[in-house]
């Protein structure tokens, strides 16, 4: 058992699922609805895990190029789609790919803010390096964000229930493709047990406007964070 996963309880672990290009800039190649607003809850959530030294785990599906012939063709290895949103990294982080192994560091969540794991599909349970980290990562709630709820976001959160895990997936910050199936997922997961919230129950109210954006020095677009207001008075 990794000896810091082991010994000690974290109150709370931020899960963030497929925080990517491809998912939520607007020309994204399996991009999901409400962008806009999802990407600004996303930002507060990151934001709070900052403030608050909340460990972040990240979870991003990477697919293989197969010399162009790849039958999914959305978060692809070594293309842009498959970045994360930049404001999604924090600056003291470790990647670990998707390789069916199990190794990881004994002291993985005192050297690093941030663990990157990469998943070859929707379920990161698949992933035997993702399972054993989840499986022994001990804290009083794991809460969730990202895509899609339909996806990733269902999987994650079931394989955390069956697992004897406390689950919060922020609502407004889980974007879908389907909205039918995301609701039944939604639906789904909060009769298995989680607990179904908006970002302001865990972040407080916000005065942030909505993400909008921006195309980058490539003409590429990327997600633009987004800008503080002055609070009424």
């Amino acid at each position: 058992m990794i000896r810091q996963l082991g010994k000690i309880r974290r109150r709370q672990v931020l899960i963030d699922i497929n925080t990517q290009n491809d998912f939520f800039l607007n020309d994204g190649k399996a991009r999901v609805g409400n962008r806009r607003r999802v990407l600004s809850h996303i930002r507060r959530m990151i934001a709070l895990a900052r403030a608050r030294h909340i460990p972040v785990i990240s979870i991003c599906q990477i697919h293989p190029n197969d010399n162009g012939g790849s039958a999914i063709d959305y978060c692809i290895d070594g293309t842009t789609g498959q970045r994360k949103i930049t404001y999604t990294l924090l600056s003291n982080r470790a990647s670990f790919a998707a390789d069916n192994n199990t190794d990881l560091p004994i002291d993985i969540l005192r050297r690093y803010r941030q663990i990157i794991l990469h998943a070859r599909c929707s379920d990161p349970f698949s992933e035997p390096r993702i399972d054993r980290l989840l499986s022994e990562i001990r804290a009083n709630e794991f809460i969730l964000i990202g895509a899609s709820a339909e996806g990733a976001v269902e999987a994650t959160a079931l394989g955390l229930l069956q697992r004897g895990k406390k689950v919060s997936v922020v609502v407004d910050a889980i974007g879908s493709i389907d909205k039918r199936r995301a609701k039944h997922a939604l639906r789904k997961i909060g009769a298995k047990g989680a607990r179904l919230v908006e970002t302001k129950r865990i972040a407080g109210a916000s005065h942030l406007k909505s993400v909008g954006v921006l195309k980058n020095g490539n003409g590429q677009k990327q997600a633009q964070e987004p800008v503080l207001k002055p609070a009424a008075k």
